[in-house]
């Protein structure tokens, strides 16, 4: 199977460039300047020469502060470019695995979300974000599949967990958000469950498997509770610690809100797709290992 996906370098790309040939596919990344999601032309373009029999649409405008003064750019990439990608898979007839986030919501639910719930935006990513998922379904709801991921790590690229280790190597102490909950995704599982669900997709074109899924890591924490998580595995393995100073939200501003809830609930995508990700503190000490080899 040829799976063209969108992006170069993002975590999720990288994971599933990685996943894929261990698994026996064939990905073919696309990216700046063969395809650029602000220039639908190209889109198209990129991927019908690509020749898929599945698209992943991973590529994104993820500067979640910085797209409160570039909504524009946001909405053109994470809006119109998700479009863009959904109108050439719709003419080369092939399934369409498009990623989104959690931040479709607002936060104020006092469980986890499920796909029936309302979104409710409060910053302009995920309302760009939202706007794509819109488009995908106004185009190509027939064959598509919407995957909702959230706090998303890996040994590839910036991420929370490489972030914590750098400033664990420059002070003892680390204040870290702890009134924000989510579930932390490693992309290499995500990638695992992407190639599982266009496998699904590919063999089996019925219309229960499309549609819109949560699918992060089985259990859940804070922001604290993931940065202490790191620290501990980091020592373990002979690398930097830190203690962490459990802060609130409103002691760390930002100029884009975050959600306070972020928990998706993914039963619907382990019924649907046979999908379950592994818990994310397994999740963790795999990359951690990733991260770390020297110390093992």
């Amino acid at each position: 199977m040829k799976i063209a996906v969108t992006g170069r370098v993002g975590q999720v790309v990288t994971s599933l460039i990685e996943r894929g040939a261990a698994a026996g596919y064939e990905v073919v990344a696309l990216g700046r300047p063969e395809l650029d999601l602000a220039d639908p032309a190209s889109v198209a373009k990129a991927l019908e020469c690509a020749v898929p029999d599945v698209i992943v649409s991973a590529a994104a405008y993820t500067a979640v502060d910085k797209a409160e003064n570039e909504s524009e750019i946001a909405h053109a990439i994470n809006g119109a470019g998700a479009g863009a990608v959904a109108q050439a898979a719709k003419r080369l007839s092939v399934p369409l695995i498009h990623i989104s986030t959690d931040y479709v919501f607002d936060g104020t639910l006092d469980r986890p979300y499920r796909e029936s719930d309302l979104t409710n935006p409060s910053g302009v990513y995920g309302i760009s974000k939202l706007a794509g998922e819109q488009a995908v379904l106004a185009t190509y709801a027939d064959n598509s599949v919407i995957l909702r991921v959230a706090w998303v790590y890996s040994p590839y690229g910036g991420n929370f967990v490489k972030t914590m280790l750098r400033l664990a190597g420059d002070r003892d102490e680390v204040s870290v958000v702890a009134d924000q909950v989510g579930n932390p995704t490693s992309a290499l599982a995500i990638a695992d469950a992407i190639l599982q669900v266009a496998t699904n997709m590919v063999a089996d074109s019925s219309p229960a498997l499309r549609g819109l899924f949560h699918m992060t890591a089985q259990g859940e924490g804070s922001w604290a509770d993931l940065a202490e998580a790191v620290f501990a595995a980091s020592a373990v393995r002979g690398g930097p610690s830190a203690t962490v100073r459990r802060i609130g939200t409103g002691d760390y501003p930002t100029p884009a809100s975050r959600p306070a809830n972020s928990r998706l609930d993914s039963g619907l995508i382990a019924q649907v797709h046979n999908v379950t990700l592994p818990d994310w503190r397994v999740s963790l000490s795999d990359v951690m290992d990733r991260l770390q080899p020297a110390a093992r």
